[in-house]
């Protein structure tokens, strides 16, 4: 239940930087920046995809403004998935 989202990986010019470009916006015309993963209270969609991208992955900042996500990502850290975590946010039930 609930749709994926549609997710295009951009290039950047600075290594370990990741931009991805979603088919929605989740902060509306809002910046969001993350260092540390938000409290559990807030249940906003840039505040959870946060929470899950600090649980899954090595990451020092996130950045969420509308429709694109600005990931910078700690030393000798992977990208592998994040593109398909983003996807799922709003996916409730997998088969």
């Amino acid at each position: 239940m609930g749709q994926p989202v549609t997710v295009v990986q951009k290039p950047s010019s600075r290594p370990g930087i990741l931009r991805f470009e979603l088919n929605r916006s989740l902060t509306g015309m809002g910046h969001e920046t993350y260092e540390d993963p938000p409290p559990g209270t807030l249940g906003r969609p840039p505040d959870e995809l946060a929470r899950r991208l600090f649980e899954e992955f090595e990451i020092d900042r996130i950045h969420i403004h509308s429709n694109v996500v600005t990931l910078e990502l700690s030393k000798g850290a992977f990208s592998q998935g994040i593109k398909e975590l983003i996807e799922d946010l709003f996916i409730h039930y997998h088969p």
